[in-house]
């Protein structure tokens, strides 16, 4: 096999009550300077803008006609390329600085090179949360059915509502690194789509963002009707550690008798922070694909260090929920160079085991992160459109 080594980059959130706990420091990336970020900034900038525009061939010829081959599945060109271009750069992976407040901010910058052009209706509100208001952001569909000046609807069928938990391990990402995908799900899925910018951690340990996240669930349920959305087909999804906050928020509305989400939309989603539990994928793809073993141990370190909790806790871990059923349709996206693929996988087959309904689609030739780099075009793009699709198709149903 050719293994072409790779990277990436992170974003910004409001600090509170910091720990004394003293997490590690990430193992590779250290504390880049101004200058250098700033370098690359602009060269990323002009290389992700360019990507979508430059054909295959030309791509092959950059990476000298060398495939990667893993597990039977082949990486996509495009984004064989993109990490080509990002090792050649010195990025490492998703966190590119040891300093949160400049990681928070480079995953912000990288989200606004990738922009997708997406015209839908945009609110910015709050919503209340156990420790005090939630930034959140309302994407409405553009042809959504008519709601009067008293916030009800027509006779016609309004559309589902997806409240969605962005990824970043926890510890990085935002509304604004989450807005192009949003944006795509909400025109394309004919959705309404809440987004949550939880608390992250280390300011906040778990179970602060879980609690986030149920209490936004709860809250879009009881407030469905006055954003203009089915109050019947109110759903949770999220990608990556947003992931696990949905399947965590779908277990905990079972068990509250609370109603249930019409759908959990798992984008690699984390199921599973057991540390004595280590799959084939996290060892495959340790380093090179973007999401690498050091960029989750210094996001599981942050997430996990000042907690209480038992890291097989399943509000950390849903995988390890003593009891799966009952439990609502999932639909669980998966990518073939991801080290998160066979958690999500296990966590798909466990549901089904207990009786949900589960449609498990694995995209063998994309990384994680693949729903993020849909703009760039390639197999993330066909990916993320049967994604959409999918959900939409699922909703319907509902």
């Amino acid at each position: 096999m050719n293994v072409t080594e790779p990277v990436a980059t992170p974003t910004q959130h409001a600090s509170a009550h910091p720990s004394a706990f003293t997490p590690p420091e990430h193992a590779v990336v250290g504390r880049p300077g101004r200058t250098r970020l700033a370098v690359l900034n602009a060269a990323s900038g002009v290389m992700l803008r360019l990507m979508p525009r430059i054909p295959d061939p030309v791509k092959r010829l950059f990476l000298r006609r060398r495939t990667v081959t893993v597990d039977g599945n082949t990486l996509d060109t495009t984004l064989q390329f993109m990490l080509a271009l990002m090792h050649l750069g010195g990025l490492g992976g998703l966190v590119a600085s040891n300093d949160l407040a400049v990681a928070r901010a480079q995953l912000r910058t990288l989200a606004r090179f990738i922009d997708g052009s997406i015209v839908v209706g945009i609110e910015d509100l709050t919503v209340p949360g156990p420790a005090g208001d939630l930034r959140a952001r309302h994407y409405s569909p553009v042809n959504a059915a008519p709601v009067d000046s008293s916030r009800k609807r027509s006779s016609v069928r309004p559309e589902p509502l997806l409240v969605f938990y962005h990824g970043g391990g926890f510890v990085l990402g935002d509304i604004e690194t989450h807005d192009v995908l949003c944006r795509l799900i909400c025109r394309d899925g004919a959705a309404h789509v809440l987004s949550i910018d939880y608390r992250l951690a280390p300011e906040h340990p778990v179970p602060a963002a879980v609690e986030d996240a149920y209490a936004a669930y709860r809250w879009a349920v009881d407030h469905a009707t006055e954003l203009g959305a089915d109050p019947a087909r109110v759903a949770v999804g999220g990608d990556s550690a947003g992931g696990n906050l949905a399947a965590v928020t779908a277990q905990l509305a079972r068990n509250d008798g609370f109603p249930a989400p019409a759908l959990q939309l798992l984008i690699y989603p984390v199921t599973n922070h057991f540390s004595d539990d280590v799959t084939r994928s996290t060892t495959l793809f340790a380093d090179g694909y973007f999401l690498t073993k050091a960029d989750m141990d210094f996001c599981r370190a942050r997430y996990l260090g000042a907690t209480a909790l038992e890291s097989s806790d399943p509000r950390i871990s849903p995988l390890l929920a003593d009891d799966l059923s009952g439990l609502p349709p999932a639909l669980v996206l998966t990518g073939g160079f991801d080290p998160l693929r066979d958690e999500g996988t296990q966590y798909a087959e466990a549901l089904a085991a207990a009786g949900v309904a589960v449609d498990h689609r694995q995209f063998g030739s994309l990384i994680h992160g693949f729903a993020n780099f849909f703009p760039l075009g390639g197999d993330s793009a066909t990916a993320t459109a049967e994604l959409v699709s999918a959900l939409r198709a699922h909703l319907t149903r509902t």
